[in-house]
């Protein structure tokens, strides 16, 4: 622990600004992490929702330089492909059905 008064107030002032810092990282893997099980559970719309949301906390997180601008676009490609693919297989599903009619 430091002695200088400033010193001091600096560790309590980092420990706050962490633990602040790690709830948002947190939110942020719970919203990506719900966008993957709607994904692999084959929800399209309720994921397209998800990933609006997913999309505002890594903005937000970036925004407060939490995680880099560049990881969190790296994150939302990765996302959004995700649930493209799950709206082409969707898409792909749906065609038979017409043509067997």
């Amino acid at each position: 622990m430091p002695n200088i008064k400033s010193a001091k107030k600096r560790v309590l002032v980092n420990d706050k600004k962490a633990e602040l810092n790690k709830s948002v990282r947190s939110a942020v893997k719970t919203a990506m992490k719900k966008v993957d099980v709607l994904v692999a559970e084959g929800k399209y719309e309720e994921a397209k929702v998800a990933l609006s949301a997913a999309f505002k906390a890594l903005d937000s997180a970036a925004g407060k330089n939490i995680i880099h601008d560049n990881n969190a676009a790296n994150k939302k490609a990765k996302l959004s492909k995700k649930v493209a693919a799950l709206a082409s297989a969707e898409k792909a599903d749906e065609k038979p059905e017409k043509d067997a009619e």
